[in-house]
């Protein structure tokens, strides 16, 4: 009966290492850019996914996308619906994007139970700098009204203040 244990022991903790029984991933990374909204003045990283497999009910998306002005990393998180077959992960803006530089986004995907099913990490690189932003939003309110601090007068300036990162 011992030998038996000594066998059947390293089957048992081989089975226990398994991490999950449902295949692979459940998300394929499909799409990554910086969007940078000229009318609002804003810029924000965008990431995609495609679900490749299932998830239990009750998990989540977590995004932490590196802070192009330094910092902590600003976080994200999305529920996951079963009917859900893309995941569209939008950050809050950012500020400071340089041209050519590459910032990560590491995107993990937790079960109900807090259970880690996927990590995954990426790099998003810009191909403009911030700077092709305006420094304030170039219309206001629901109606995309001329922001009066702009067009003075309801005229638009002779040249456009552009947006540019703080000295820190």
């Amino acid at each position: 009966m011992r030998k038996l244990w000594l066998i059947l022991l390293p089957l048992l903790l081989s089975l226990a290492a398994c991490q999950r029984e449902t295949g692979p991933d459940p998300l394929k990374l499909t799409g990554k850019m910086f969007v940078f909204n000229y009318r609002l003045a804003y810029a924000t990283y965008m990431v995609t996914l495609d679900r490749t497999g299932p998830v239990p009910e009750g998990s989540v998306v977590r995004a932490e996308f590196e802070n192009p002005a330094g910092g902590a990393a600003l976080t994200l998180e999305r529920r996951l619906f079963a009917n859900l077959t893309r995941v569209a992960l939008e950050s809050p803006d950012i500020s400071c994007v340089k041209k050519g530089v590459p910032y990560t986004v590491a995107i993990r995907v937790v079960g109900p139970d807090g259970t880690v099913l996927q990590s995954l990490e990426t790099q998003v690189t810009s191909n403009v700098d911030q700077s092709v932003l305006p420094a304030k939003a170039l219309v206001v309110g629901p109606g995309y009204d001329k922001n009066p601090e702009v067009f003075k007068n309801g005229k638009a300036p002779a040249h456009f203040e552009t947006a540019s990162c703080p000295a820190g």
